[in-house]
């Protein structure tokens, strides 16, 4: 078993809130692997995808919860709706 440290930091614009959260994962799985993880982090390269992305996920859905306690917009990106303009319509081409 390996214990990766992480840090998650959330940031607004504006600034009305920042959210970090710092921790240790626990990864577990083949001693082969686990060497290869340990080597290529002590080397300074990334972790894999793997990894990072489990993660996220759950320090995602942590952040969430500590912004209803905070009472602040949760960093999920809203969808954006595209504006339409009107078209103008054309003008016939005769005129009766």
């Amino acid at each position: 078993m390996l214990e990766v440290p992480f840090v998650f930091t959330i940031n607004y614009a504006p600034a009305v809130a920042q959210i970090s959260v710092k921790g240790r994962a626990q990864v577990r799985g083949p001693k082969s692997e686990l060497k290869k993880i340990l080597n290529e982090y002590t080397k300074k390269h990334v972790p894999p995808p793997i990894v990072i992305q489990s993660i996220s996920n759950i320090v995602f859905v942590e952040s969430v919860i500590i912004t209803r306690t905070l009472n602040v917009p949760p960093p999920i990106p809203l969808p954006k709706i595209p504006l339409t303009k009107k078209k103008k319509l054309s003008e016939p081409t005769y005129r009766a």
